[in-house]
């Protein structure tokens, strides 16, 4: 879980490229609720209801220590300036993701890949 708040809190401070517009200086709200990111942010899911929803979520003391964890500047040395992860629901991560070359992979943590935004990112 700390992966992730790393990476959406990068979203959020990035300077460059779409997550840069998309904050506009800094709107957690908006990377979360960016469309098609973050599945955990939509009711539904190919035309389907998402009942794994935020809205349906009941946080834990965990959940909100990590929040707090990730908004008090910390992030995680291993996710360095990602922004991107997925699960591959395979053994091996691509060498890049998104498909259009934006990002390079960095590092594999538990099932998911995380990746670096390439120079090509800073065009998108």
């Amino acid at each position: 879980m700390k992966a992730v708040a790393s990476v959406v809190l990068n979203r959020v401070y990035t300077s460059e490229g779409e997550y840069a517009r998309v904050s506009q200086g800094g709107n957690i709200r908006n990377i979360i609720f960016q469309e098609r990111q973050f599945d955990c942010a939509a009711e539904t899911l190919l035309g389907n209801y998402n009942p794994q929803n935020i809205y349906n979520m009941n946080p834990t003391e965990e959940h909100y220590y990590i929040a707090d964890w990730a908004l008090s500047g910390n992030r995680l040395n291993e996710i360095g300036d990602c922004l991107w992860y997925l699960n591959p629901f395979r053994p091996s991560c691509s060498s890049y993701f998104p498909n259009n070359g934006s990002g390079t992979f960095h590092t594999r943590l538990g099932k998911h890949c995380f990746y670096r935004p390439t120079d090509r990112y800073k065009e998108t």
